[in-house]
């Protein structure tokens, strides 16, 4: 996916909101955001949102000299969805259709994005879980189900810290035997690390590994031999998140993207409406409804 001129009022959004986590100094925030401008005059529109993204939170850890500035808030995300976990892993081991409601939970998870959203609080994700099972599902879980049923090695590309609590949810339900979970190979905004993988336990699952990059997405040209041979292995792609979609929406695999559209520009660009629930396939302009309530309004 290119990036969209209204792509550039949202980076900028971040990359403010990104400083002033870091510093209170007037002068340094100026410094931080005059680059930023200059970044974005030069950027190549055909490149997608974040490999400036990747640029900006680079910028960001050196001039802050913090590893990981938005460490505190992770933690704090991870707790809040592990507390949520129990209750849901009843509901989906009680459901007549367990994966369904799985990938819906996992969906869900995706509102826990703070590039989409500077805050996200414990009633937010609430809501887009109860949005996420009342609301019809956008795209085709029948062509899903039969990919799960029939690949022998699944690649999970994990999105944010928090989130992969509920991932839990949808790896129990694909059979984690055969998944291997792929986590960001640095921090970057609320990204999930290994460390928050260890923090929600899911590294005595899955096989885990990272993708060699601090990219808030999976920009192939700056992932590491052994994960892009691992990508290149797998019968069957689950990425989660906007910023997997932004970077792989181009791709040619048996990939599914599972989000939650949080912008405009990403929901024009997968063709479904603002705030839906999404299961779609690469290059997926039109894609199979489940139900057809939940066609694209005109």
């Amino acid at each position: 996916m290119r990036t969209s001129l209204d792509c550039v009022p949202c980076l900028l959004r971040q990359s403010m909101e990104a400083i002033r986590r870091v510093s209170s100094d007037p002068s340094l925030r100026e410094l931080f955001l005059r680059e930023v401008l200059q970044w974005t005059s030069e950027m190549d529109l055909e490149g997608a949102p974040p490999v400036l993204a990747q640029r900006i939170h680079g910028r960001l850890r050196e001039i802050s000299g913090i590893k990981d500035p938005y460490h505190a808030e992770k933690e704090a995300q991870n707790r809040m969805a592990l507390g949520l976990l129990p209750e849901l892993k009843a509901r989906v081991e009680a459901a007549s259709d367990p994966l369904a409601l799985a990938v819906r939970l996992a969906i869900a998870g995706n509102v826990i994005d703070l590039g989409a959203n500077g805050e996200v609080k414990e009633s937010d994700l609430c809501q887009s879980i109860q949005k996420a099972l009342a609301e019809p599902l956008v795209g085709g879980m029948g062509a899903f189900r039969q990919e799960v049923e029939a690949a022998r090695s699944i690649l999970y590309l994990a999105d944010n810290a928090g989130e992969i609590a509920l991932d839990y949810l949808l790896i129990e339900q694909l059979g984690p035997a055969r998944v291997t979970l792929a986590v960001r190979g640095a921090p970057t905004l609320n990204d999930a690390t290994r460390a928050d993988v260890r923090a929600v336990g899911l590294d005595l699952m899955v096989q885990v590994i990272d993708n060699g990059s601090d990219a808030p997405g999976t920009v192939l040209e700056d992932c590491s031999e052994a994960f892009l041979g691992h990508l290149a292995d797998a019968d069957l792609i689950v990425a989660k998140g906007q910023g997997n979609y932004e970077t792989l929406s181009r791709e040619a695999r048996n990939l599914f993207f599972l989000f939650k559209a949080k912008c405009p520009v990403i929901a024009e660009h997968a063709g479904v409406p603002l705030g839906a629930h999404v299961l779609a396939r690469p290059r997926a302009r039109t894609l199979l409804v489940d139900e057809p309530t939940c066609r694209r309004k005109s």
